[in-house]
């Protein structure tokens, strides 16, 4: 199995454990009797290896070569202003796939932490602390993709007697993230700073701290809106930064390359490995017939001249340009397979890069400075000066100390945009800084409402559970 450090078998098949999303565990029969042959958490975890399995199957629910995060991109991508076909017209079940894939994987998190909590015979406390942080790592991060998808959520752990009593109710938004915070800061304490090169692809201290700096700055914005938070985004960033861990990979065309897929920048992602190739995003243009999942124009065109945009979109088809097709641009960042005349592909898709710590670090800082100081250009300008070719360029020019806060900020926001396109993050963007009517393509602003900030809860655990409310607008 792929999505993670190691490779495993699909073992869940084997387990029999009755664990999916809200929506699913209703298929899982409550049984008063436990017969012998049926297999339960405390019986089948007896290594640990046993238990990475558990960590492997919950990337693998996210990410299937036709499901989720590899195909249902556009439940976060086609509403932003990076990829066409964003009209904001968000139906009763928008999501649903991805809140049930999500709580998937957090119910399988759940019994390995369970079991941890009471100790396995044989295993040592360095493998067992770190097994408990990439458990609380993972988990971390289920839950911080749901809450801004979603808002307030059940929270879930191990501890909860029966998700099927249908009782669970919506924690608040606040409530959410204090659990995502303190999940992230146990990884933190119990993640290696790395792995030997037979378990890369594995989270790391770095990335914890890395995605708790996320977390923070997101709480910092809305909906919570408390400033204060970007204090913590600030020192978690800086931490990673001083470090000395990660850096940025020089040339912006090896961004995407095989031999970085996992260092120097790339923190942690969806994995692919040799022994399950093919982690396959499936991003098709009209260059290939499929017209599907491709790039907005309007993106394109407001995107500066520098080497990134040409290695990061795809503009050119057998020596046309795409006006010259008649069709829409390409995604060019997560083809290198191609580039680099690979059958199979052994891409990696990043979740946490460095370059997003930089500008983490840059807006937090800029922020409790009350504007920027010249640590917080300097970070923005690493990404800068790399998108540019280290050349000075009038489209994309370099930050400085005489930008006001409220400029300073907004040029990190773009440079976010250019810089993380395509990579799940533009859309939370958007949310936190609540620019969607701003942002919208003219001719589907008609379509925008507040409500649009969220997406609903499925209508099938609305049914389950009556102690949900909806999200307003559904």
């Amino acid at each position: 199995m792929k999505r993670y450090g190691f490779n495993v078998n699909k073992v869940w098949k084997a387990m029999g454990l009755c664990i999916a999303s809200l929506s699913l565990l209703v298929s899982c029969q409550k049984l008063d009797e436990s017969p012998e042959s049926f297999v339960t958490p405390e019986s089948y975890y007896k290594t640990k290896e046993q238990v990475e399995t558990v960590f492997a199957s919950s990337m693998n629910n996210l990410w299937n070569v036709w499901s989720n995060y590899s195909y249902t991109v556009e439940k976060l991508l086609k509403n932003d202003d990076q990829m066409t076909g964003g009209d904001l017209n968000i139906t009763a079940d928008w999501g649903s796939g991805l809140w049930a894939a999500h709580f998937k994987s957090i119910y399988g998190l759940n019994s390995a932490i369970a079991v941890l909590n009471v100790g396995i015979d044989g295993v040592s406390t360095t493998d067992a602390d770190q097994l408990m942080g990439q458990a609380k790592f993972l988990r971390a991060y289920n839950y911080f993709m749901l809450v801004r998808m979603w808002g307030g959520l059940p929270i879930v752990t191990e501890t909860t007697e029966d998700p099927l009593a249908g009782n669970l109710s919506r924690s608040s938004v606040q409530e959410v993230y204090d659990f995502i915070v303190s999940d992230f800061k146990v990884a933190i304490d119990k993640l290696p700073v790395s792995w030997s090169a037979d378990k890369q692809g594995r989270p790391t201290q770095d990335a914890a701290k890395a995605m708790l700096a996320k977390v923070y700055l997101t709480m910092a914005c809305y909906p919570l809106n408390n400033p204060a938070y970007y204090q913590d985004a600030m020192e978690y960033s800086k931490q990673v930064m001083d470090a000395g861990n990660y850096h940025l990979v020089e040339d912006v065309t090896k961004v995407f390359s095989t031999a970085t897929k996992y260092a120097p920048e790339n923190m942690w992602g969806f994995n692919s490995n040799e022994a399950d190739k093919s982690t396959t995003w499936q991003q098709w243009s009209n260059y290939y017939g499929w017209g599907v999942n491709s790039v907005e124009p309007t993106f394109a065109t407001s995107y500066p001249d520098q080497p990134r945009k040409y290695d990061y979109l795809e503009l050119t088809f057998e020596g046309k340009t795409y006006t010259e097709l008649g069709v829409n641009p390409g995604i060019g960042k997560f083809v290198y397979d191609r580039k680099e005349g690979l059958v199979d592909g052994l891409v990696n898709i990043p979740i946490i890069r460095y370059a997003d710590v930089l500008l983490i670090y840059a807006e937090a800082k800029n922020r409790v400075n009350n504007g920027p100081d010249v640590t917080a250009v300097a970070a923005i300008n690493q990404v800068i000066d790399r998108a540019n070719g280290y050349v000075a360029n009038t489209g994309d020019p370099r930050a400085t100390t005489a930008l006001s806060m409220t400029a300073f900020e907004n040029k990190v926001l773009q440079e976010r945009s250019w810089e993380l396109c395509f990579e799940f993050d533009r859309w939370f963007d958007i949310i936190r800084k609540r620019i969607l009517l701003e942002v919208t393509i003219p001719a589907y602003k008609q379509n925008f409402s507040e409500e649009d900030y969220l997406f609903p809860i499925p209508l099938q655990d609305m049914r389950l559970n009556t102690n949900f409310s909806q999200n307003p607008g559904y």
